[in-house]
This record gives structure tokens, sequence and C-alpha cells, in this order.
């Protein structure tokens, strides 16, 4: 598994950023990166896609399950099939967002090895014969920032792109004043301190990093939110004609 792993995933990952550093002007580990981040966000742009649709139907549909959660409160057999109903109507699949994500997670761990792994010693040796191999990598990035190490202001970028992420992602609603809707609430509540819980953990996770990973994350966090942020306008758009309104899909 682990030879399959580095022959389809972590190789192909290592020879293109080795690529794109040969190519880059002033060969700069930092541009070769961007651009690294760029192509596969590429390749992978029909899953994320896929999956941004799915999460923001999900949030869009939030409100109708919590009617049904409030309404079926004890019956949870009447719970399930209302909510199943409600999908089925809509055609959302709950699972739909998951499978692109996992699909990604493998090109995801490739990108952490190879620059958890750096460029010294016999990590060049993978390679491809076809692709020349430099001497050394230079680890400074535009001139100053040193991507081998970790680096504060990346990680910071990383958080705030990940907050812009997740705060599209929020459904305004206001609080659920009726009787028995504390479960609601406090869910609601969960998912508030969530926006700000990621952004915290991501600039936590990017401080023990190499420089080099964390600007792969901040990057691809950056276009992930821009991609979010087109699908939203677009379906902001469907809504002007009347296709669809905040909470649900009209037929």
């Amino acid at each position: 598994m682990s030879y399959i792993f580095q022959t389809i995933f972590y190789q192909p990952i290592l020879n293109l950023l080795v690529f794109l550093y040969n190519v880059v002007p002033g060969h700069d580990l930092g541009l070769a990166i961007i651009l690294l981040t760029v192509i596969i966000k590429v390749v992978l742009l029909p899953l994320s896609k896929q999956s941004i649709k799915s999460q923001k139907a999900l949030q869009d549909l939030q409100p109708k399950i919590d009617e049904v959660k409030k309404k079926y409160a004890n019956q949870k057999e009447e719970m399930g099939r209302a909510m199943l109903e409600i999908y089925k109507e809509n055609k959302v699949n709950p699972f739909s967002s998951c499978l692109p994500l996992l699909i990604q997670l493998p090109f995801l761990w490739a990108v952490f090895r190879v620059f958890r792994n750096g460029f010294a010693g016999n990590s060049l040796d993978l390679v491809y014969s076809f692709i020349s191999r430099p001497e050394s990598i230079n680890n400074v990035a535009f001139g100053f920032l040193e991507l081998a190490k970790p680096n504060i202001y990346l990680a910071i970028l990383a958080g705030l792109a990940q907050f812009w992420q997740a705060k599209m992602m929020v459904t305004k609603k206001p609080a659920i004043k009726a009787s028995g809707a504390k479960d609601e609430n406090m869910m609601a509540i969960m998912n508030k301190q969530m926006v700000y819980f990621m952004p915290f953990l991501t600039v936590f996770i990017g401080l023990t990093l190499p420089g080099g990973l964390t600007l792969y994350w901040f990057v691809t966090t950056l276009l992930t939110a821009l991609q979010q942020l087109y699908v939203f306008k677009k379906k902001n758009g469907q809504n002007q004609d009347g296709n669809v309104v905040e909470g649900q899909i009209v037929k």
C-alpha cells in the first residue's frame, strides 16, 4: 500500500514541484508552490465544486431540518422518515459533500509528505529521469520568506482564509424561541463557535508546519473560498430569477 501511494500520489507531486521550481523565474520555491497549488486545485475542481454545492444545499435546508427535529422530537422514526423525504424532495444527498473530500485526502497527504520530508538528502532520488534534478533547492521564497521553517505570518494568513471560507458557509437565521428548541439553539451556538475555532486551530497547526506547507494551505484555502464566492453568487443570480430561495429549493 505504501508503494502504491508513493507511486501514484507522492512521486508525481514531488516531480511536478521540482519541474515547476526548474521553470519559474529565479527558481523561486514560493512561486513553484503557488503554481502547484493552482494545478492541483484545477485537477480536483469537479470534486471540490460538487462538495461546495452539497454543503451549501445542506445549509439551505437546515431551517426545514430544524423544524422536523422540533416537530418529531420524541418520535425518532418519524423524524428519520421526514428528513429523508426532505432530502428526496430537494434532491440532496446528505453524504455527497463528504465523498469528494475523502477522494482529495490522498493528494493532501502526498503534499504534506513532500514538504515534511523536505528536499535534502535522498529526498530528490525519486525525481524522474526526464526531469532535471537540481543539486539543491533554495528554501527562501521571494527573497525573504524561509519555507523550511514555521512562519507565523503564513499561519495567520491561512487562518484568515479559513475564517472567510467558513463564514460563507453559515446560513443566517434567527434563534428559535419555541419551547423545546434548546437542542436547536445549542447546535446553532456550536456551529457559530466552529467558525472561529477552525481558523484558530489552523493558525495553531500552521505554527508547527514548514512554511512551504503552510503557504500551500493558505493558497488552497483562499482558492476554495473564491470558488465558494463564485458558486454562491451564481446561486444568488438564480434566486433573482425565482428558481431558488434562501432555505429551500423551489420546484
